[in-house]
């Protein structure tokens, strides 16, 4: 059996009223990759899954991966196997209400089947270069949603 490649990913996402976006930094020794994306009306927790999801379905090879993000929904939901017994409950949570963002918490468990993944919550003062970096690529995918509504009005 071959060892796993070791993948850290920062995760960052942001929503205002104009949309929601998020940005992904993958390292692997020397090489980086940088992703980004958004969705119309979308939460800042949807946007901080979508970023977990993303940046996990941009590895080809099962890897061996540390995400880090300052969402503790997502970090909790995944660590303390929230997200497992909502599935398991048929994404219902314990009060039987209707698990927000299944569909995203569904493919995290996916993804997490083929990847070796610990998440790790990050303080959001947390200053460290690689979440800046996808905080400031969420924030120009927003900038570019703001433009878009803004030119939609003219």
């Amino acid at each position: 059996m071959t060892a796993r490649k070791k993948v850290t990913i920062h995760t960052r996402g942001i929503a205002s009223p104009a949309g929601g976006a998020y940005g992904v930094l993958l390292s692997h020794g020397d090489c980086r990759k940088d992703l980004s994306g958004g969705e119309a009306g979308a939460s800042n927790n949807r946007m901080d899954l979508l970023s977990a999801v993303e940046g996990l379905r941009a590895l080809k090879p099962p890897c061996q991966v540390v995400l880090y993000n300052t969402n503790s929904y997502l970090t909790d939901g995944m660590s303390k196997g929230w997200a497992r017994r909502w599935r398991e409950n048929g994404w219902r949570t314990e009060a039987d209400k209707p698990t927000a963002h299944a569909d995203l918490w569904d493919m995290l468990l996916k993804l997490c089947a083929i990847h070796e993944v610990e998440f790790v919550w990050l303080p959001a003062s947390a200053q460290i270069a690689d979440y800046e970096q996808c905080d400031r690529l969420a924030r120009q995918v927003l900038a570019s949603q703001i433009r878009r509504i803004i030119e939609d009005r003219d």
